[in-house]
């Protein structure tokens, strides 16, 4: 497996809509979520409503693993603004917040406005003199084709007020899709982290691995095999316009992209044995980093981006490093299981997330940094490359699910577990975008 995820490895490039690939099927953890309720949104206007508003929020909060939206036949009444609110019924049945808010045509054609509240249960049943159940109130104009992002932003709202964390809803991820029966089978698509609004990147007929995104989310950086060797090539979302970022002999793979966006960690073997490299994407100046006669590969960020964590063979069997830029000085951070490998620090520099290997069985793992406990996370037999969100409260990554190659979801404590199986084919290696404005 070790050499497998070494070869991150002609394709021609489409930017089209597609329709959603992925869903999130929910599968533990939604029994010991906080109760909450998420009225529909009442429709001002003419007509259909342009869009389920309460539908995407309350999916967003429930597959965040935090709460538990309840169902609409155990909402005694569905008020859309706190006037209406009876806080005594609603805390009867548990509910802890509440979500509402109205949906109208704006002046302007092609716009709608949108107020949303969110208030607290508790402090409204108290009727505490000085105190406001209402959380948060806004408004806002938004076009219809930004109406579904408007829906995650709320949810962003809502987490953070609720939680103290900011929401990472409003995200998207890059994954590589395998479908058999297509001309070209390797697809590298985005989508938002939900599985809607897929787009299709590229196509290849030969394999495509390892999306990286720029910390502006804007850029992907990945590997292409078109020419009959590996490239590193980094391509612009938005004007689809490619670089070519290195073409060295044998492997160019695992580009990551520093924090400050103006580099990017890659492997190369152009030297002998795989090693990890640093890349100026302006300049292209090249600084090797690691040099030893061994397979180091996997190369990652710290969040203060003044290291670099690493998988290697160096102790015998493959473990994780980190090596400092400035000093070159390198520590293992992980003694425990038969190998670990896929290293990834969260947000916070608290932990490391990994894929561990324990009885021939890869599984997501997290180890805290400070006290080196190693927590295993999933239980089915071969998980990879994981992905952490940027709040740091999610793990996306690939599995099995049914036979299929299919991707998944984990808190960070464990608790929560989802699985995103593909309506067609495979999918595989996903990468999940920094926050998005």
């Amino acid at each position: 497996m070790f050499v497998r995820l070494l070869l991150v490895i002609s394709l021609s490039i489409v930017s089209l809509q597609a329709s959603a690939r992925l869903e999130i099927l929910i599968t533990e953890g939604v029994s010991s979520a906080r109760p909450i309720a998420v009225i529909p949104f009442k429709w001002l206007g003419e007509g259909k409503k342009p869009q389920n508003f309460a539908k995407i929020i309350a999916s967003d909060l429930r597959s965040s693993g935090q709460f538990s939206p309840i169902s609409l036949d155990k909402m005694a009444k569905t008020p859309s603004n706190s006037q209406h609110i009876d806080y005594a019924l609603w805390h009867k049945i548990g509910v802890e917040a509440i979500v509402m808010g109205e949906v109208k045509p704006a002046t302007k054609a092609g716009k709608y406005t949108i107020t949303y509240e969110l208030l607290d249960v508790v402090t409204g049943n108290m009727g505490m003199a000085g105190y406001s159940p209402v959380m948060e109130k806004r408004r806002s104009t938004v076009k219809t084709k930004q109406l579904r992002q408007f829906a995650h932003r709320i949810s962003d709202v809502v987490y953070e007020k609720l939680t103290g964390d900011r929401g990472a809803f409003l995200t998207r991820i890059a994954y590589v899709a395998v479908d058999r029966k297509s001309s070209h089978p390797y697809q590298l698509r985005i989508s938002d982290y939900d599985g809607y609004g897929e787009k299709l990147v590229l196509r290849s007929k030969q394999p495509i691995m390892s999306p990286s995104w720029s910390p502006d989310g804007r850029k992907l950086a990945y590997v292409s095999f078109e020419k009959k060797r590996s490239q590193i090539y980094v391509q612009d979302l938005y004007t689809q316009k490619r670089e070519l970022m290195t073409s060295f002999p044998k492997i160019n793979g695992a580009p990551n992209w520093s924090p400050d966006g103006k580099q990017l960690a890659l492997v190369l073997s152009k030297d002998g044995q795989p090693e990890i490299y640093v890349l100026n994407v302006i300049t292209k100046a090249l600084k090797r980093i690691t040099r030893n006669r061994v397979i180091d590969t996997e190369p990652s960020w710290t969040p203060d981006g003044k290291s670099l964590i690493f998988s290697s063979e160096r102790g015998g069997r493959p473990q994780i490093y980190q090596v400092e830029l400035t000093s070159g000085k390198t520590k293992r951070l992980t003694w425990e299981g038969e190998m670990n490998l896929g290293g990834a620090i969260t947000p916070d520099g608290d932990s490391l997330v990994l894929v561990s290997r324990h009885n021939g069985n890869y599984k997501i793992s997290v180890q805290d940094l400070d006290s080196g406990e190693l927590r295993t996370l999933t239980k089915t037999q071969l998980d990879e490359s994981p992905s952490i969100a940027p709040n740091g409260s999610m793990i996306i990554y690939s599995t099995v699910y049914q036979g299929k190659k299919g991707l998944a979801l984990v808190s960070m404590d464990g608790r929560f577990k989802a699985n995103i199986p593909a309506k067609n084919g495979d999918v595989k290696s996903p990468a999940w975008s920094p926050f998005l404005n």
